[in-house]
Protein backbone atom coordinates (compact mmCIF):
# COMPACT_ATOMS: atom_id res chain seq x y z
CA UNK A 1 0.00 0.00 0.00
CA UNK A 2 1.48 3.30 -1.01
CA UNK A 3 2.00 5.79 1.80
CA UNK A 4 1.46 3.25 4.58
CA UNK A 5 3.62 3.90 7.60
CA UNK A 6 3.73 0.64 9.54
CA UNK A 7 5.51 2.34 12.44
CA UNK A 8 2.62 4.79 12.73
CA UNK A 9 0.15 1.92 12.86
CA UNK A 10 2.24 0.14 15.49
CA UNK A 11 2.14 3.24 17.65
CA UNK A 12 -1.65 3.11 17.55
CA UNK A 13 -1.58 -0.18 19.51
CA UNK A 14 -1.38 0.39 23.24
CA UNK A 15 1.01 -1.86 25.17
CA UNK A 16 -0.27 -2.80 28.62
CA UNK A 17 2.33 -4.40 30.92
CA UNK A 18 1.35 -7.14 33.38
CA UNK A 19 -2.05 -7.87 31.82
CA UNK A 20 -3.79 -10.25 32.22
CA UNK A 21 -1.11 -11.40 34.64
CA UNK A 22 2.36 -10.42 35.83
CA UNK A 23 5.05 -10.67 33.16
CA UNK A 24 2.70 -10.49 30.16
CA UNK A 25 2.82 -7.53 27.76
CA UNK A 26 -0.68 -7.17 26.30
CA UNK A 27 -1.18 -5.54 22.88
CA UNK A 28 -4.45 -3.59 23.11
CA UNK A 29 -5.85 -3.07 19.61
CA UNK A 30 -8.78 -0.94 20.77
CA UNK A 31 -6.62 2.15 20.33
CA UNK A 32 -5.98 1.19 16.68
CA UNK A 33 -9.65 0.41 16.08
CA UNK A 34 -10.84 3.82 17.23
CA UNK A 35 -8.47 5.58 14.84
CA UNK A 36 -10.46 5.78 11.59
CA UNK A 37 -7.41 6.34 9.40
CA UNK A 38 -5.33 3.65 11.06
CA UNK A 39 -8.11 1.07 10.91
CA UNK A 40 -8.79 1.85 7.25
CA UNK A 41 -5.08 1.59 6.39
CA UNK A 42 -4.85 -1.77 8.15
CA UNK A 43 -7.80 -3.21 6.19
CA UNK A 44 -6.33 -1.74 2.98
CA UNK A 45 -2.99 -3.39 3.73
CA UNK A 46 -4.58 -6.81 4.15
CA UNK A 47 -6.79 -6.29 1.11
CA UNK A 48 -3.84 -5.47 -1.12
CA UNK A 49 -2.09 -8.66 -0.03
CA UNK A 50 -5.06 -10.92 -0.84
CA UNK A 51 -6.84 -9.14 -3.68
CA UNK A 52 -6.73 -11.27 -6.81
CA UNK A 53 -6.32 -14.51 -4.84
CA UNK A 54 -9.98 -15.44 -5.35
CA UNK A 55 -11.04 -15.47 -1.71
CA UNK A 56 -14.56 -16.88 -1.28
CA UNK A 57 -14.85 -16.63 2.51
CA UNK A 58 -13.08 -14.86 5.34
CA UNK A 59 -13.11 -16.81 8.61
CA UNK A 60 -12.74 -14.75 11.78
CA UNK A 61 -12.07 -16.37 15.12
CA UNK A 62 -13.93 -15.33 18.25
CA UNK A 63 -13.71 -12.61 19.31
CA UNK A 64 -11.31 -10.15 17.70
CA UNK A 65 -11.38 -11.91 14.35
CA UNK A 66 -15.01 -10.73 14.24
CA UNK A 67 -13.74 -7.16 14.07
CA UNK A 68 -11.32 -7.51 11.16
CA UNK A 69 -13.02 -10.34 9.27
CA UNK A 70 -16.18 -8.59 8.05
CA UNK A 71 -14.30 -5.45 6.96
CA UNK A 72 -11.78 -7.56 5.06
CA UNK A 73 -14.51 -9.74 3.54
CA UNK A 74 -16.25 -6.63 2.28
CA UNK A 75 -13.07 -5.33 0.63
CA UNK A 76 -12.37 -8.74 -0.97
CA UNK A 77 -15.97 -9.23 -2.15
CA UNK A 78 -16.16 -12.38 -0.04
CA UNK A 79 -18.49 -13.79 2.58
CA UNK A 80 -17.71 -13.79 6.30
CA UNK A 81 -17.95 -16.85 8.57
CA UNK A 82 -17.57 -16.59 12.36
CA UNK A 83 -15.53 -19.31 14.08
CA UNK A 84 -17.03 -19.71 17.54
CA UNK A 85 -16.39 -21.28 20.89
CA UNK A 86 -18.55 -24.38 21.56
CA UNK A 87 -22.25 -23.88 22.16
CA UNK A 88 -22.53 -20.47 20.47
CA UNK A 89 -23.78 -21.48 17.01
CA UNK A 90 -27.48 -22.37 16.61
CA UNK A 91 -27.37 -25.01 13.83
CA UNK A 92 -25.42 -28.26 13.38
CA UNK A 93 -21.68 -27.75 13.83
CA UNK A 94 -18.32 -29.37 13.31
CA UNK A 95 -15.86 -29.08 16.21
CA UNK A 96 -12.09 -29.21 16.60
CA UNK A 97 -10.28 -29.41 19.92
CA UNK A 98 -6.74 -28.11 20.28
CA UNK A 99 -4.06 -27.75 22.90
CA UNK A 100 -2.94 -24.52 24.51
CA UNK A 101 0.20 -23.90 26.54
CA UNK A 102 -1.77 -24.49 29.73
CA UNK A 103 -4.83 -26.54 28.78
CA UNK A 104 -7.11 -27.12 25.83
CA UNK A 105 -9.86 -25.35 23.94
CA UNK A 106 -12.26 -25.99 21.08
CA UNK A 107 -13.73 -24.14 18.11
CA UNK A 108 -16.82 -24.75 15.99
CA UNK A 109 -18.21 -23.88 12.57
CA UNK A 110 -21.64 -24.52 11.15
CA UNK A 111 -21.54 -27.70 9.08
CA UNK A 112 -22.81 -25.77 6.05
CA UNK A 113 -20.47 -22.78 6.47
CA UNK A 114 -18.03 -23.81 3.74
CA UNK A 115 -18.73 -25.49 0.43
CA UNK A 116 -16.21 -27.97 -0.92
CA UNK A 117 -13.46 -26.18 -2.83
CA UNK A 118 -14.15 -22.69 -1.49
CA UNK A 119 -11.01 -20.65 -0.87
CA UNK A 120 -10.88 -19.30 2.67
CA UNK A 121 -8.81 -16.64 4.37
CA UNK A 122 -8.37 -16.91 8.15
CA UNK A 123 -8.01 -13.62 10.02
CA UNK A 124 -7.36 -12.69 13.65
CA UNK A 125 -5.72 -9.94 15.64
CA UNK A 126 -2.75 -11.88 16.98
CA UNK A 127 -0.53 -14.80 15.96
CA UNK A 128 0.98 -16.16 19.16
CA UNK A 129 1.57 -19.92 19.38
CA UNK A 130 -0.54 -20.63 16.28
CA UNK A 131 -2.89 -23.08 17.99
CA UNK A 132 -6.10 -21.20 17.27
CA UNK A 133 -5.14 -20.52 13.65
CA UNK A 134 -4.15 -24.15 13.10
CA UNK A 135 -7.44 -25.36 14.64
CA UNK A 136 -9.41 -23.00 12.42
CA UNK A 137 -7.53 -24.27 9.35
CA UNK A 138 -8.38 -27.85 10.38
CA UNK A 139 -12.06 -26.92 10.68
CA UNK A 140 -12.06 -25.32 7.24
CA UNK A 141 -10.37 -28.28 5.58
CA UNK A 142 -12.71 -30.73 7.34
CA UNK A 143 -15.55 -28.99 5.51
CA UNK A 144 -13.71 -29.08 2.18
CA UNK A 145 -12.31 -25.56 2.18
CA UNK A 146 -8.95 -24.64 0.69
CA UNK A 147 -6.78 -22.39 2.85
CA UNK A 148 -5.92 -19.36 0.71
CA UNK A 149 -4.12 -17.53 3.49
CA UNK A 150 -3.83 -16.33 7.06
CA UNK A 151 -3.84 -12.68 8.16
CA UNK A 152 -2.90 -11.25 11.55
CA UNK A 153 -2.50 -7.72 12.81
CA UNK A 154 0.36 -8.55 15.19
CA UNK A 155 2.75 -11.50 15.46
CA UNK A 156 4.63 -12.49 18.59
CA UNK A 157 7.70 -13.89 16.82
CA UNK A 158 9.24 -15.39 19.95
CA UNK A 159 6.31 -17.83 20.35
CA UNK A 160 6.98 -19.42 16.93
CA UNK A 161 3.34 -19.48 15.80
CA UNK A 162 4.47 -19.71 12.17
CA UNK A 163 5.62 -23.27 12.85
CA UNK A 164 2.01 -24.42 13.29
CA UNK A 165 0.96 -22.51 10.18
CA UNK A 166 3.89 -23.60 7.98
CA UNK A 167 1.61 -25.31 5.45
CA UNK A 168 0.50 -21.86 4.28
CA UNK A 169 3.76 -20.02 4.95
CA UNK A 170 3.79 -18.13 1.66
CA UNK A 171 0.22 -17.01 2.20
CA UNK A 172 0.69 -15.54 5.68
CA UNK A 173 0.36 -11.79 6.12
CA UNK A 174 1.19 -9.97 9.32
CA UNK A 175 0.47 -6.28 9.18
CA UNK A 176 2.61 -5.05 12.06
CA UNK A 177 5.73 -6.83 13.25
Amino acid sequence: MSGLDADQLKRLIREVPDFPKQGILFYDITTLLKDKTGFAQLIDLFSEHYIGRQIDLVLGMEARGFIFGPALAYRLNAGFVPVRKPGKLPAATVKVEYELEYGSNALELHQDAIEKGQRVLIVDDLLATGGTAEATARLATLLGGQIAGLAFVVELDFLNGREKTRAVRGLLAVALR
